[in-house]
């Protein structure tokens, strides 16, 4: 099947950044393709094992999506060059982790556009192709986004759903009191792989209703006993790491409509009544955002970079370890 051109819903005219591999840095490791570059994907065999070279540079493309074609400021290829959207790959790692990558073809070169991140050292295992997923864009891994229904705690004690929230209304914080809102964005995504909500059932966490975010979304948690492994008793830990499949759950099928909130710093807040982390603005949040979201941000926050909160950022290896201590990762 003949390459599609690289398409974007959004009408904003800007050059989008985004991170991709050379098909060198990501390789067959063993199975029917054994040994070769990344492969397009109608070439590519289910159950084939890839992996990401450790020496792997990550490499910038600025892409107009409108044209489909690279802009100025590329470390790959010229301004102007065609970019082509060969398909995707949907590969899984040991843990369950679904990592999906568009395979792009520019001026005869191919490269891996990772959609959530890729570590190196594991081995994935390719799970699922598709060399015509229709025009899809680059960067909708959404960071701190709440899924419409979800209600946020007001300053005068209100609970309002995160889709009537407004600029200026003013919000309760954990550690910078009432503050208001300074910008609100919206995306509708296929719930399907990465992009699949979260879901934490009633009760869980101490959430009357079901808590439900982007995958990449971090809760905050306050261990104590957590010191002695993860260094700190703030945590934040992203939601897809708490998945149990019994109590919270990956929801796939059909689309959700997430929201990030935005405030003049970055913020624990209260969804359902569980702390979690607004949308941090730095430039390494912006690229991974669908462009009708980031083009809008950049515009009402020229040159702002949050710093993370203090919580300390959980590595996922450790999640499983705190697990095994009582109470260790629940509200």
């Amino acid at each position: 099947m003949p390459a599609q051109p690289l398409t974007a819903r959004s009408s904003a005219p800007a050059a989008h950044a985004v991170t991709v591999y050379a098909a060198d840095g990501l390789r067959v490791l063993s199975g029917a393709n054994a040994g070769d570059p990344l492969p397009a994907p109608v070439d590519s065999i289910h159950g084939d094992y890839y992996r990401l070279a450790e020496d792997a540079a990550p490499i910038t493309l600025m892409l107009d999506l409108e044209a489909g074609r690279l802009a100025d400021g590329c470390a790959f290829g010229g301004a102007g060059d065609t970019v082509q959207l060969q398909g995707r790959l949907s590969l899984m790692a040991p843990d369950g982790d679904l990592v999906e990558v568009l395979v792009l073809a520019i001026t005869g070169a191919r490269v891996a556009l990772p959609l959530s991140p890729l570590r190196a050292k594991l081995t994935y295992t390719l799970i699922a192709t598709d060399d015509a997923p229709g025009p899809i864009r680059l960067a909708d891994v959404v960071a701190g986004a709440f899924a419409r229904g979800t209600r946020i705690a007001l300053a005068d004690g209100r609970q309002l759903p995160v889709e009537d929230l407004q600029p200026g209304d003013v919000v309760i914080t954990r550690d910078h009191a009432a503050q208001p809102l300074r910008w609100k964005g919206a995306v509708t995504l296929r719930a399907e792989g990465g992009f699949a909500p979260v879901v934490v059932l009633p009760g869980v966490m101490g959430n009357p209703g079901p808590l439900s975010v982007s995958p990449y979304h971090r809760l905050f948690l306050y261990r104590r006993d957590a010191r002695a492994l993860a260094g700190a008793a703030e945590l934040l830990v992203q939601a897809r790491h708490l998945v149990d499949d019994a109590t919270i759950l990956r929801r796939e099928g059909g689309f959700v409509e997430y929201f990030s909130l935005v405030f003049d710093a970055h913020e624990v807040i209260y969804a359902e009544g569980v702390p979690c982390e607004s949308l941090m603005v730095c430039p390494s949040v912006l690229t991974r955002l669908p462009e009708d979201l980031a083009a809008p941000l950049r515009d009402a926050f020229p040159g702002l970079s949050q710093r993370l909160h203090t919580g300390a950022d959980l590595r996922p290896e450790l999640v499983s370890r705190l697990r095994d201590r009582p109470s260790a990762l629940r509200a």
